[in-house]
């Protein structure tokens, strides 16, 4: 589950309710998104000290805004924190952000991910780097006890997707339709495991999840809130993949067999964790909850 406020400011206190309700339910992990609100790392250490034992994540950290020795320092903190349960989900930014708000350069994102990469995996298992290039000057070494976390790397694009295979656990995706996911997200980042003698990748695929009697209502609501993506060209690229119009379009919404219905095709598709994003009313959320952990237990019970 989806922790933090994506539809509205959370308190310290609201942010360990939500944490707290995940737990309660059965559900294996809160995760968190690093945007306009609470720091996301910050947030799974406090969720770790209201749930224990159930994974945290973070989906996703933008890599662009924290150098790799300063990314490492606090991912492995939390690790020691919270008993090693991070998972780490990172992606490059979604670029209009990178050099708008932070002035820094965000072309070749695969090529600076890559690079990126091959200095923060060894500081996470505690090594030291002494990396000098163009764009990436990194000397170091981060000494906090701690387990290497597993890192998911946000992927759309084929060549995000092939290094996600390459070098990551896994991809974690946001407002990605079962379809883009089955004929894209799947084959291609197995595809890249499986070349670079890897185990077979995670996908976690999160999405709004509504469990509604107003469906359509539901979706206008996304479409008034959530509807800037629609224009970014990174999301741009996969809802035209969906052939969605909008965020809307790839909501999951309506009663429970139609819930129901929508969360299956996305195991259909190949994807290993559906990270849900209740959305609606503080009823419909809790209900979307409910059902949703419902779900997941009948399915452990099933193998």
């Amino acid at each position: 589950m989806m922790v933090g406020g994506l539809q509205e400011t959370v308190t310290a206190e609201h942010l360990i309710r939500q944490v707290g309700s995940a737990a309660e339910h059965g559900l294996s992990g809160v995760w968190a998104a690093q945007a306009f609100g609470w720091d996301a790392l910050t947030a799974l250490t406090l969720a770790g000290t209201a749930a224990p034992g159930i994974e945290l994540g973070t989906a996703v950290v933008p890599a662009p805004q924290r150098h790799p020795l300063v990314l490492a320092g606090q991912a492995l903190s939390v690790q020691a924190a919270t008993g090693n349960r991070l998972t780490l989900g990172l992606g490059a930014g979604i670029s209009m952000m990178v050099t708008g708000m932070y002035g820094l350069p965000a072309d070749r994102p695969a090529a600076r991910m890559r690079e990126y990469l091959s200095v923060l995996r060894p500081l996470l298992r505690g090594e030291a780097v002494s990396h000098q290039s163009e764009t990436l000057t990194a000397v170091g070494q981060v000494s906090v006890p701690g387990t290497t976390p597993p890192i998911l790397l946000a992927a759309l694009a084929p060549a995000m997707l092939r290094l996600a295979g390459e070098l990551a656990d896994g991809t974690v995706t946001w407002m990605t339709g079962p379809r883009t996911l089955a004929d894209h997200i799947v084959p291609s980042i197995t595809r890249a495991a499986q070349a670079a003698g890897r185990p077979a990748p995670r996908v976690v695929a999160g999405l709004l999840v509504s469990v509604t009697a107003d469906a359509a209502g539901v979706r206008d609501r996304v479409a008034e809130q959530f509807g800037l993506a629609g224009h970014v060209p990174e999301y741009r690229a996969v809802l035209d993949r969906e052939q969605a119009a909008g965020p809307q379009n790839v909501v999951i919404a309506g009663d429970e067999a139609q819930v129901e219905r929508q969360l299956r095709r996305l195991r259909d598709a190949g994807v290993t964790d559906v990270l849900v994003a209740p959305f609606g009313s503080q009823d419909e959320q809790d209900h979307t909850i409910e059902v949703v952990a419902a779900l997941a237990a009948a399915d452990h019970h099933n193998g």
